[in-house]
């Protein structure tokens, strides 16, 4: 049996949030983003700055395309896809350091992120059910 404290201190050292994978995007840490989707779910949207590689590919391509980068983080679809998991254990059994985004791109646009699709930038929007949202004059004041 594993303790509480044990089981949470290891759940975050594998686990991460769109906002914190934001805040040291903005901070300019050294974190690979990577989208573990579809070729199709890419093309109609995904995390600025991230980059693709399909959970499926990850034994063929992870091992000369991640190579001596900074910290990987997974994303899928939604908190309902476990393609994020599948990704990360491929990765982790390959040695790469690697951490899963809880909430996958359904959180990470819903909080207003940026994203974008082959055709570039997409609409920002703010869910209130999913964070405090501020106007301009809030965030300025």
């Amino acid at each position: 049996m594993i303790d509480a404290a044990s089981y949470f201190a290891a759940k975050l050292a594998y686990e991460t949030d769109a906002s914190d994978v934001y805040a040291a995007q903005r901070a300019g840490e050294d974190v690979v983003l990577l989208d573990v989707r579809s070729d199709e779910a890419w093309r109609q949207g995904r995390i600025t700055g991230a980059r693709h590689l399909p959970y499926r590919d990850i034994p063929t391509r992870a091992p000369r395309e991640l190579a001596g980068g900074g910290e990987v983080v997974v994303y899928c679809w939604s908190p309902g896809c476990n393609a994020g998991t599948k990704a990360a254990a491929a990765l982790a059994g390959l040695g790469i350091a690697v951490r899963e985004m809880i909430g996958g791109y359904e959180y990470w646009v819903r909080e207003g992120q940026p994203t974008e699709n082959d055709e570039g930038p997409l609409p920002r929007t703010f869910d209130p059910t999913v964070m405090v949202v501020r106007s301009e004059t809030t965030a300025a004041g």
